[in-house]
């Protein structure tokens, strides 16, 4: 029978595959209504849906709670922030690559704030998945320019987020973690609206579409299932899951619109695929649980 740490995984597994399938609906939905207010009504969305859960759970809401809430959703709207910006500058493929380095920071902040080093295993599974990412991700003539420094705050700050939920989830209740996580973005997105110019926004039947598909499955219970489940495994091991995304976005890419992956894409994808079969396998995934 499965223990809850590998519930766990398949949880976030599902939840990275949930993801991965909404990008081609994301990619359509932000051609008529533009990055930051898509996120803005996207995330309020999310939060609404979460409010009646969040009523049965208040008597756990505190300012303790509620600034870890805020933190962490401060970190979650910066990557998204810098990823919108930066992929003005520079191209998918680089953006893709450099977000998926947050395999690489989770397990470097780990072992700074734990002092201990990673095992063997997990350093082959990150290895793994590096090699895959830049596979699947990354042309020939890869150059970098201001907007890679701008995603590799993104990244950093997915990083960051991904660390401290596993920090903060086995002492904070997921349904209040989750929502005001979730509401953290959706207000700094409405205000990044209003802050920086826009294009024309039309809620179009398209736009509605990516809006409603994302903001309860890729949303609020996303997070929720995330806030819930790193209480039972380590975030090492959730970045190193969340790396599947690119693969999971490679597929319904060929589903939804038709592309196809290159041998040496597919060969990246087994690639991320085996990093994390490696750790999953090897005993140590739960080794660096943080407290």
């Amino acid at each position: 029978m499965l223990n809850k740490s590998y519930w766990a995984d398949l949880s976030l597994l599902l939840i990275t595959l949930v993801w991965g399938s909404t990008f081609v609906i994301v990619k359509w939905a932000i051609v008529d209504l533009p990055p930051f207010p898509f996120l803005a009504v996207r995330f309020a969305i999310a939060f609404v849906s979460l409010l009646p859960f969040l009523w049965f759970q208040k008597k756990h809401l505190n300012w303790d709670t509620l600034l870890r809430g805020a933190a962490i959703g401060t970190f979650l709207f910066s990557g998204y922030a810098w990823q919108t910006v930066g992929l003005q500058y520079t191209t998918s493929s680089n953006a893709g690559f450099i977000t998926g380095l947050s395999v690489v920071f989770v397990p470097t902040l780990v072992a700074i704030t734990t002092k201990k080093l990673p095992s063997r295993s997990l350093v082959l599974g990150v290895l793994f998945a590096l090699i895959g990412l830049a596979l699947l991700s990354l042309s020939n003539s890869f150059q970098l320019n201001n907007g890679d420094l701008m995603i590799l705050v993104c990244a950093i700050s997915f990083a960051l987020h991904i660390y401290f939920v596993g920090r903060y989830a086995p002492s904070t209740n997921a349904t209040v973690l989750a929502s005001i996580q979730i509401l953290t973005v959706s207000v700094l997105s409405g205000i990044s609206s209003f802050i920086f110019p826009q294009p024309s926004i039309n809620f179009s039947s398209t736009a509605w579409v990516g809006l409603l598909v994302t903001a309860i499955p890729a949303t609020s219970i996303a997070f929720f299932v995330q806030s819930k489940m790193q209480q039972f495994t380590s975030s090492t091991h959730t970045a190193l899951i969340f790396s599947m995304e690119p693969v999971f976005a490679a597929i319904s890419a060929y589903f939804l619109a038709g592309e196809f992956l290159t041998p040496r894409g597919f060969l990246g994808a087994g690639l991320v695929l085996a990093g994390m079969l490696v750790v999953e396998f090897s005993g140590s995934k739960n080794e660096q649980l943080s407290k």
